[in-house]
Order: structure tokens, then C-alpha cells, then sequence
């Protein structure tokens, strides 16, 4: 591989015509970049996967150095005379766009295949433009030459390393899939005939599952909010995938798994806690690892091998197999909020918080009788998970239905799954495979799609007709005898991190259309801010904001040295709420001016209406303090 770096002030293309047998289709055909390191690339023959990842590596490293996060990849054929095949350079092309992406970079990458033009205007400085070399059969070297010299004698057998992947996700490779849109009448069509005027939504979901392109050509806006507003990023010292929270970002984090496991406790759960590692040799753990469509991680602990869980359910199995149950008890249903699950996602699907490799998921699993009292407690899940997307603030217009099944339990169970769809109020995708796969059918997932077109599942409920049996899970029938139950499994929000994911990417799509970008006020961190004019009114405005937090609400107080408009626009900036001046005629009437956010309006209002007001709006929903200092100027930046 043959590389160009230039550290640019500036760089366009705009694409011409496609040039090469294999090209990309792209929706962007005039891209401007500011202040950005451009990668103009040759894929040679023999380049593989590890050359496109130690190219990135290098170009991340100097990125950090010269504060850029920014990575322009460019196909560049001039720079190499053995250029490889167009259909064998664009996948490798296609690996360093998912290795930058993974390493948190804003990537945009020119699609491959274009003739395009160029322009480039290059940073002034020695180091600004480099050429770099790389090959196959170097890296191999230097990676054989740094390993450690292998002992004499024979030690522990060496640690699987690897990351295992699950007999369910190769098969769900193979499995055949035919897709239908169901509506509420219980109509059903093929994708390709249904009319998706007025579902537009509908339809790109539609698309993405059917596409199966799960990697991003550029940094999905979460991302940039994430970080701009300092709730959450990337952590350079872990493995990819694993993420760091700013106080803010653990605000909002903490505030929803409290939510969530009220509401699953009031639906009548029960909640217990279990490991995060199992042995790898039990041997109901491994025959359900190779049913669950997951990769794992694997750990050493003395001689024995232990895999990092991905779920609650071998540990609530384990539980539930050691529990004495009556048919009468039925629906039984654990709970757990597993702080962490891991999951060894592909690098190139690792993209902020919209897929982790370790992840908090709320996680309940029901114990039915059999699949008449599983098919009433599926529907009774499937409202609950509406209401509690509505209550966390995600309505059903943000968000599309997919239920996937067998052709058989489709053809024993229609009405079942045309109620879903009725209940749902819109139509649904209907995914149906030839063959089950994994352990569970049907299933269905309420689908959030972000401003890339891409969709991410939230709320999702599975019914599982094996691990009781594998387990030894057992619940006592009426006439005595030990019968093996049908199990749900029920996360009915999704991952937490996917919740905030959703919450983000909805505002960015909010802000394209002109309306103004926020949390839901019970999970925004600081709700009031209160801005003094002068050092003089420092002291009035903390006055107010401490009884504003004897409402329990959480307050701050911009006492920096900046200009009241930089005050206010950086207020607007974090998506302040409420914020509001305190000068002379404040402190005199007693009346604060409030500039009210969502309603792009200011009121005058006394102190005591504002905080009935949050209140009001906020009543039924878990409160917390921020842990930041009330004073802006006592507090730390976390990004520049």
C-alpha cells in the first residue's frame, strides 16, 4: 500500500463519472472538508486487512498529535504500478474506513471507483505532507519479532484470545429470509409491491434490514453531540467499543436505568443479580452460547476458561433452574440491569453508542406455561415496551416495528402476529426465515432509524422454545408433574447507551427540520441556569439557584468572565432549558426574565412558578443532583 498524508486546510471533490468496473454509489457528489488529514491511497496487490488497520493506526496516532479527528480516505491510483484488482482494493479500502471509524474518527471516505476532481489546499509546515509504505509480509514480520520468545518448559496452555463466535450467527448467515410489510388490517405484501407513501420512515428501515450494510461512510451526528455536549466518548485506553462517561453523560445514564427498573419492577418482576463470567466448559453454558447469535469474549482465571456474558440469561437460567415453581405462579419474571453485558462486535459496526462491545441492558426473562399463556404475556410486553418508550420520551412516530419469524409459527399463529400489528397502529416489517436458527421464534423489535438511514434496535421481545429444557428449568403442572416452560425474554427499552443514542440522533433529525434540539426535561442535566451580569450578582443568583435546588432541581450558574450574549449562546449551546439573567431589577422585583428554550420565547416569572412549572413537567420521573460544581467557573472542561 502506498499512501499520501497531507494535513490540509482544506479539501474538495466533486465526483465525475465512475472509472472502474467496481465503483460505490454515493448520494454526496460535491464534499468540502476543513482541517482535515487526507490519506490519498493505493491498494497494491497483496495488501490485506492488517495492512489497511496498520496504515490507520499510524494515521490516528499523528492525527492525535496535531489535534485533528478528522481522517479524509481518498483511492488514488497514481502513487503504485501494481495496483490490485478494483473488487479486492475496494474491500481493503472499505477496512480502513471501518478501522478509522472504530477509533473514533469523523471519516469521510471518496467513494471508490469515481473519476473525480481535486482540490487541496495543504497545511504550510515540514510535516504536512508525508509518503507512507506499507506491506503484508513486513507487518507479519515485525509482529513475529515482538512476540515473546516461547519457554522451555511446558507453562499454562495459552489463553484463547480469540474471540468465539456462535454456531447461531454463522447459521444466521445461511439462513433465507423473506420480507413482507403487515398492516393493521392484517394485510400482507411483499416488500417490492408495498406503496410506502406516507411511511418513508418504513421504507429505509426496510432497506437497511434488507441491505444488511451495517458500516457508516461518515461520523453519524450522535456522535459530534455526544462529545459537544460532554456527556460521553471514546476511551482510548480500553478495548473498542468501550466508553467513558463525563458527569453529565453518567447523569443521564443513571437517571434512565433507574426508570427503567422501577417501571419493570412495578410490571412485576422480581430482581435479582448474577456474574459476569461463566465457565466455558459447563456444559449447558456452551450448547447456548452456539444458540445465541453473538461473539464472546474469553477470559483465563487459574487453568480454567470463562466467558464474559452478553446477557443476563445464563445466570437468571442457572437461577431459575434451582427455583421451585407452581404452574399457578405463572408468569414468573426475573430482572436484571446488567451493568456490563460484552459483546465482541466487528470493528466496522462499532459506531459511538449505537453498538458497544460492553453495554448496560435492562434484561427480564418470563417463565410461561406454554405458548398460549407466552403468546398473551408477548402482547402484554409488546404494549409495555410502548409505554415505556413513551414514557421515557421516544413516541411511536420515532420509531419502526419488526417482528421476524419461522414460516412455520407464521402459518400456526397469523392471527397472533396480525394483533401485534394491529396493536402496533402502523404497519410492521415482517421478516420470515425458512429455518430457525437460534433458539428463539418469533421475536419483535422496535427499530430506531438515524439521520444516516441506518436503524438500531430499542424494545425487543423474544420467545424461546429451548432453554428450558437446557437448563432444567422446571415449574410444577397442576397434576404434579415437572413440565419444562416456555421463556421470554423481554429488554423493554434496550440498551441504555442505545436509548441515549436514540435521543440524540432524534434531535439532530429535530434541529434539520427547525425545530429546537433537546433531552426530555427530566433527563436534561442542568434544567434552570442562572446567568448574573456582574461579579456583583454572583451572590443574588447563587441565592436563587440553592432554592431552586430545594425543588430538587438541578441548577448552575454562570459565573465566568464572559460577555452575558457568549453567556447566553453557550447556554443555548448545552440545550439549556430554562435560563435566565439576574441583574439590578431582578434582584429588586423579585421576577427573573426566562428565556424559555422550547418555546424560543422569554417570560417574566417569579421564582417559585419556574420551579412549579419543572415540576409539573417532570412529576412521576426519578430525580438526582448533578455532581458538577453549581459555579461554572470551579468546573473542569472535558473537551477543548
Amino acid at each position: 500500500m502506498r499512501i499520501l498524508q497531507l494535513d490540509v486546510n482544506r479539501i474538495f471533490y466533486e465526483l465525475v463519472k465512475p472509472e472502474a468496473s467496481v465503483y460505490e454509489e454515493s448520494k454526496e457528489k460535491r464534499v468540502e472538508v476543513k482541517d482535515a488529514l487526507v490519506l490519498l491511497v493505493s491498494v497494491e496487490k497483496g495488501d490485506t486487512e492488517e495492512v489497511a488497520i496498520k496504515a490507520i493506526d499510524d494515521a490516528v496516532a499523528f492525527a492525535s498529535k496535531i489535534k485533528r479527528n478528522k481522517i479524509v480516505l481518498y483511492p488514488f491510483a497514481h502513487l503504485s504500478n501494481n495496483l490490485e484488482e478494483p473488487s479486492a482494493a475496494a474491500a481493503i479500502f472499505s477496512k480502513m474506513k471501518e478501522a478509522a471509524l472504530s477509533k473514533g474518527m469523523e471519516v469521510y471516505a471518496a467513494p471508490f471507483g469515481w473519476n473525480k476532481s481535486l482540490q487541496l489546499d495543504v497545511k504550510g509546515y515540514p510535516l504536512a505532507e508525508q509518503s507512507r509504505s506499507y506491506d503484508a509480509a513486513s507487518i507479519a514480520e515485525v509482529r513475529k519479532n515482538a512476540a515473546p520468545k516461547k519457554k522451555e518448559e511446558k507453562e499454562h496452555k495459552p489463553i484463547n484470545t480469540g474471540i468465539e463466535e456462535s454456531a447461531a450467527l454463522k447459521e444466521e448467515e445461511k439462513v433465507k429470509s423473506s420480507w413482507y410489510i403487515l398492516d393493521s388490517s392484517g394485510s400482507l405484501t411483499p416488500v417490492e409491491k408495498f406503496d410506502f407513501k406516507g411511511h418513508e420512515n418504513l421504507r429505509k428501515f426496510a432497506r437497511y434490514e434488507m441491505e444488511k450494510v451495517r458500516s457508516y461512510q461518515q461520523m453519524p451526528a450522535h456522535i459530534k453531540l455526544m462529545q459537544r455536549l460532554q456527556l460521553v466518548d471514546y476511551e482510548p485506553g480500553s478495548d473498542a467499543g468501550n466508553m467513558r462517561y463525563y458527569p453529565n453523560g453518567r447523569l443521564i445514564k443513571s437517571l434512565l436505568e433507574r426508570f427503567v427498573t422501577s417501571k419493570v419492577i412495578s410490571y412485576g418482576s422480581v430482581e435479582v443479580e448474577t456474574p459476569l463470567m461463566y465457565d466455558y466448559g459447563h456444559k449447558a453454558l456452551k450448547d447456548y452460547l452456539n444458540r445465541f447469535p453473538a461473539r464472546h469474549y474469553v477470559v483465563r482465571s487459574d487453568d480454567k476458561e470463562y466467558f464474559l456474558r452478553f446477557s443476563a440469561d445464563f445466570g437468571q437460567f442457572l437461577l431459575m433452574s434451582d427455583a421451585t415453581v407452581s404452574y399457578k405462579q405463572l408468569p414468573f419474571r426475573f430482572y436484571e440491569l446488567t451493568r456490563y453485558s460484552f459483546r465482541r462486535e466487528k470493528s466496522g459496526e462499532l459506531v459511538g453508542l449505537k453498538r458497544l462491545r460492553s453495554f448496560t441492558m435492562p434484561d427480564m426473562h418470563t417463565l410461561c406455561k406454554d405458548v398460549e399463556q407466552a403468546k398473551g404475556e408477548f402482547m402484554n410486553q409488546f404494549k409495555f415496551s410502548k409505554q415505556m418508550l413513551a414514557s421515557i420520551g421516544i413516541e411511536s412516530s420515532d420509531y419502526e416495528t419488526a417482528v421476524r419469524a419461522t414460516e412455520g409459527f407464521w402459518n400456526d399463529n397469523k392471527d397472533f402476529i396480525i394483533n401485534l400489528a394491529k396493536e402496533n397502529g402502523k404497519p410492521i416489517l415482517l421478516e420470515l426465515w425458512n429455518y430457525r436458527y437460534a433458539y428463539f421464534d418469533p421475536k419483535f423489535e422496535f427499530n430506531i432509524v438515524d439521520s444516516m438511514d441506518k436503524a438500531a434496535a430499542l424494545s425487543t421481545v423474544q420467545m424461546d422454545h429451548e432453554n428450558g429444557k437446557r437448563y432444567e428449568i422446571t415449574y410444577i403442572d397442576s397434576d404434579g408433574s415437572e413440565k419444562y416452560p416456555v421463556i421470554l425474554h423481554c429488554s423493554p427499552s434496550g440498551a441504555i447507551e442505545r436509548v441515549i443514542y436514540a435521543f440524540l440522533e432524534l434531535a439532530y433529525m429535530k434541529e434539520k427540520e427547525g425545530k429546537v434540539p433537546s433531552f426530555p426535561l427530566w433527563l436534561t442535566p442542568t434544567q434552570v441556569r442562572l446567568l448574573p451580569i456582574s461579579d456583583k450578582h454572583v451572590e443574588k443568583a447563587v441565592e436563587l439557584a440553592e432554592k431552586l435546588k430545594s425543588h430538587e432541581i438541578r441548577v448552575d450558574v454562570d459565573d465566568t468572565e464572559a460577555t452575558l450574549e457568549k453567556k447566553v449562546r453557550n447556554a443555548e449551546q448545552e440545550w439549556i432549558p430554562y435560563i435566565c439573567v439576574v441583574g439590578d431589577k431582578e434582584a429588586s422585583s423579585g421576577k427573573l426574565s426566562v428565556r424559555i428554550r422550547e418555546e424560543k420565547a422569554q417570560r417574566q416569572m417569579a421564582l417559585d412558578d419556574l420551579a412549579a412549572l419543572i415540576e409539573e413537567k417532570t412529576k412521576g420521573m426519578p430525580k438526582a443532583e448533578l455532581s458538577l460544581n453549581m459555579l461554572l467557573s470551579k468546573r473542569p472542561i472535558f473537551f477543548g
